[in-house]
């Protein structure tokens, strides 16, 4: 008997899951990757309206070409001395990454996180930078400390939580907080330094100030409620904010797709905020100086925040607990069509005559050793792996200005359970 039910001629509704396009065993092939040639994309005034640039949100800003030469109107032309500075930084943020992926392996810590391949996400970015504008990172940022010069062996007290930790072992290891270096603490809850940016901005904004943030996130979390409360304060309120989407193709071992990679970009995002949107080659050092450099003068002269995507590509695992050969290709970090950012930034300077392999061999020597003596700085304060460094009672500091009666009570006991056991952790 036919039925009554509305449309039932019709065939049946299909569920669509994204699938990346390789898993563990295919061989990778880029070339649907749409990569234009360098110098191709337009450079507006930053005084234009957003909704002028849009075609932006959908290209790709790039500067160097396949010869090392820096072309086109996003040409940052960064002097000599500039240039050599940003490749040192960038290849000691990936001589840290090495040993403290080491020492992650060695049991001195728990847990560590690198950022192989996307060097010049933060590193171009605190370059382009006045020094105290306040960044609001991801945990992959560590490259703006770097490149700021903060110490080291600050950066791995905290990572082994030792006693010389400032923040006492009550973080994760890699959730740096630098106050003096204009870097907000790092939170494991995805996305949450997105508001804290734009909140941190329109502060700024309404004291007159000079001084804008910048907040990082990673492509998946743009899926994240704070990510589009944040985006639509920017608006409304035309907060000096930059938006770095880092979109490095994976989310822990979720592909771009889940996130709405293969609907459109993730600087498009920007567009339905009204909001001015850049998509960039994340591995031109160059190309995303030159977006940053741009984004800030336009958050400086009040035309508002921008949205700008750096499209490169996850090296690595996710974080020293993942497997990445679980759940993609082996080749695919090789097969990445924009190449690897140090390299890139390297031969720029040999192309134009300001460096050579020889120079680039002794530095790289000279890091490393730098990087081991830092190292083994940072562990005659104690490692990770060798119990508790800090006093017990320490747990409480921090919390609240004026300890309230509850935590002295627990505090209190928590001491005298510790003195009747024989382990007495009192501070002294």
């Amino acid at each position: 008997m036919p039925s009554d039910r509305p449309g039932a001629n019709l065939p049946p509704l299909s569920l669509y899951v994204p699938e990346p396009r390789f898993r563990p065993g295919d061989t990778v092939d880029f070339t649907e990757v749409p990569v234009p040639p360098a110098g191709q994309a337009r450079r507006p005034d930053t005084a234009e309206p957003a909704s002028a640039f849009t075609d932006l949100a959908y290209d790709l800003v790039r500067v160097l070409d396949a010869d090392g030469q820096a072309v086109g109107p996003w040409n940052p032309r960064l002097s000599p001395d500039t240039l050599r500075a940003m490749l040192r930084s960038m290849v000691t943020v990936r001589a840290f990454d090495e040993r403290m992926f080491r020492a992650q392996r060695q049991g001195k810590t728990s847990f560590y996180m690198k950022c192989t391949g996307e060097e010049a996400v933060a590193v171009s970015a605190a370059f382009a930078l006045d020094r105290d504008d306040m960044c609001f990172p991801s945990y992959r940022q560590q490259g703006l400390l770097i490149a700021r010069g903060w110490s080291l062996v600050d950066m791995m007290n905290q990572i082994y939580s030792n006693k010389g930790d400032r923040l006492q072992g009550k973080q994760l290891p890699i959730m740096y907080s630098v106050r003096d270096a204009s870097f907000f603490s790092i939170s494991g809850n995805l996305t949450t330094q997105y508001p804290q940016a734009v909140g941190w901005a329109m502060a700024s904004a309404a004291k007159g100030d000079t001084r804008i943030a910048a907040a990082w996130c990673g492509e998946g979390s743009t899926a994240e409620g704070d990510f589009h409360s944040a985006c639509t304060f920017a608006s409304v309120y035309r907060a000096p904010v930059i938006f770095n989407v880092v979109n490095n193709q994976w989310a822990i071992s979720s592909f771009s797709g889940f996130a709405g990679a293969e609907a459109t970009t993730f600087a498009a995002r920007a567009i339905g905020y009204g909001i001015a949107g850049l998509r960039v080659d994340g591995n031109d050092a160059l190309a995303v100086y030159a977006a940053t450099a741009w984004a800030a003068e336009r958050a400086r002269t009040n035309q508002g925040p921008t949205l700008i995507e750096h499209f490169t590509y996850r090296v690595e695992g996710h974080s020293t607990s993942d497997d990445p050969g679980q759940y993609r290709s082996a080749g695919e970090a090789s097969a990445w069509p924009l190449g690897d950012p140090v390299t890139r930034l390297k031969d720029h300077l040999i192309a134009i005559g300001e460096w050579d392999e020889e120079r680039h061999i002794a530095q790289d020597k000279e890091i490393a050793e730098m990087v081991r003596a830092a190292q083994k700085e940072a562990e005659a304060n104690g490692i990770l792996g060798h119990g508790l460094h800090q006093p017990l009672d320490s747990l409480f500091d921090g919390v609240f200005e004026e300890m309230p009666w509850h935590l002295r009570e627990q505090q209190a006991q928590m001491l005298a359970e510790e003195t009747a056991s024989g382990r007495p952790w009192a501070r002294k």
